[in-house]
């Protein structure tokens, strides 16, 4: 059996989400939307690197590297899609840094646990779960 483990940055990501009321919970995830870091140059001018999420409504590309055991993980979402690129950019900021094997802990129902599951579309929250399956997929294979 494995154990499952929520890495420090994505637990204190998940506590800043459930220390707030329901109802400001979406502003919050759009905050992260506006944080979504951009990706490498070398990413933007190949992006064929990268993997589209089919989970996802919106065009959401994500391209996970692993050097030394560290994990980078970039991903793009379009601005139009604000939810999407929030749990994107949560991700991004939650999962880069890493170790390999941290990021394969990751429980498989951490979307459904920052406490959004009201707030947002049960296919909002599958687009989320659809990015953690492909980052920890291309962990397995890059690692």
């Amino acid at each position: 059996m494995t154990t499952t483990h929520v890495p420090d940055t994505l637990a204190e990501i998940r506590d800043e989400f459930l220390e707030l009321p329901e109802a400001e919970r979406l502003q919050l995830l759009l905050e992260y939307a506006n944080e979504l870091p951009a990706v490498p140059d070398e990413l933007a001018d190949h992006p064929e690197m990268c993997e589209r999420v089919a989970e996802c409504q919106s065009p959401v590309y994500i391209y996970v590297g692993v050097t030394d055991g560290v994990v980078a993980m970039h991903a793009t979402a379009p601005p139009e899609a604000p939810t999407t690129r929030g749990f994107a950019s949560i991700l991004v900021q939650g999962i880069t840094g890493l170790t390999a094997d941290e990021v394969l802990e990751i429980p498989s129902d951490f979307p459904q646990s920052i406490g959004l599951t009201r707030a947002v579309s049960p296919l909002r929250i599958a687009g989320m779960t659809g990015m953690l399956m492909r980052a920890k997929k291309q962990v397995r294979q890059k690692r």
